[in-house]
């Protein structure tokens, strides 16, 4: 019998202590388990190089569970990296191996469960058109370990967010960490981020900064600072005002990760969607950008990032400039959700 239980992604499955996740993986007794594992440390630690090396060996493995696992982890390190050919082969060998699962009557429950996660979350990572809708029904989260629940409950949280479900997408959240028997630090992370993301389009930007130094509390430790960059364009600004100035350095590599990985993203996304996400514009320009295609007045957007109207203002003429805008309401078509 497959083993897709133990060493399915067994970082995001593991509580361990924040400031301890190095030691946690290398203390793990089975090789394939700590190599996956490392390779997700280095992948959530914003070392793509050395987690799509970790990962390749497993991309063709005949125990379905491993290969899952690190064609989740090798698509994504591979579009921070803009090798858009390699994450496309791993994306396309996460959607045979879910359809060879789901194709086979003897397939165990648990394994099902494994690739619906995994197939989701490449989709609703790259906020593409779901294919299995049924994915998120109650039996696969009842058949996923404990720690991998948690991170699907961020899916589900991310899929609302998209829907624009916002206060649907909080329930989750809040749901899902109140009810945390042990923290598991990654899902953590992640869910706190969606937290951000839909306060900041609800309008309540302190209880977003709230939402946002709590992950920032789990990440740091660690050095865990991937899913920070990954989040950037829907976070609204909340990193530049939170981090930016307590943890420069910390901030600095963090937005070198938004370029690197938003521009693979893209590369996905606007092809396969038809949605011409901007790929012009500065990190503050974005964030600014996103505010004002919700609505904010440059009043609120400049009390929001402690700036000036004028500031703003020339931030806006800038951008509007590259997209080749007149309107603030043009600036939609331009924006993520």
């Amino acid at each position: 019998m497959e083993t897709e239980n133990r060493i399915f992604l067994p970082l995001i499955n593991n509580p361990f202590q924040p400031g301890h996740c190095l030691e946690t993986v290398q203390a793990m007794e089975d090789a394939k388990e700590r190599n996956i594992a490392t390779g997700e440390y280095y992948y959530f630690s914003g070392q793509p190089e050395k987690a799509a090396e970790k990962m390749e060996p497993y991309l063709a493995s005949p125990d379905r569970a491993l290969r899952l696992s690190a064609c989740l982890v090798y698509a994504y390190a591979n579009l921070a990296m803009d090798k858009i050919r390699l994450a496309r082969h791993a994306l396309t060998e996460i959607e045979e191996t879910f359809a060879d699962i789901n194709g086979n009557p003897d397939a165990s429950p648990e394994l099902k469960a494994l690739s619906a996660f995994v197939s989701v979350t490449a989709a609703v990572l790259l906020h593409l058109p779901l294919k299995n809708n049924s994915a998120f029904e109650p039996e696969t989260l009842q058949n996923l370990p404990s720690g991998l629940r948690f991170f699907f409950c961020y899916v589900q949280a991310h899929y609302a967010y998209l829907q624009e479900e916002y206060g649907r997408s909080l329930g989750i959240v809040e749901t899902t960490l109140a009810f945390q028997p042990q923290v598991y630090p990654i899902s953590a992370i992640y869910l706190r981020l969606v937290a951000v993301m839909d306060y900041m389009a609800l309008k309540d930007s302190e209880k977003a900064k709230e939402q946002m130094l709590l992950a920032w509390e789990l990440a740091r430790p660690d050095g865990l600072i991937e899913a920070f960059g990954e989040h950037h364009g829907l976070l609204g600004g909340v990193l530049e005002v939170t981090l930016k100035k307590d943890y420069p350095d910390d901030f600095r590599r963090i937005i070198n990760i938004t370029y690197s990985f938003s521009g693979g993203w893209r590369k996905i996304h606007n092809p396969d969607t038809g949605h011409d996400v901007a790929d012009n514009l500065t990190t503050t320009e974005f964030a600014i950008a996103m505010l004002a295609a919700r609505g904010w007045t440059y009043q609120e957007i400049a009390t929001h990032m402690g700036s000036t109207v004028n500031t703003v203002k020339a931030h806006m003429k800038s951008l509007m400039s590259k997209l080749g805008v007149e309107q603030k309401r043009e600036l939609k078509k331009y924006m993520l959700k």
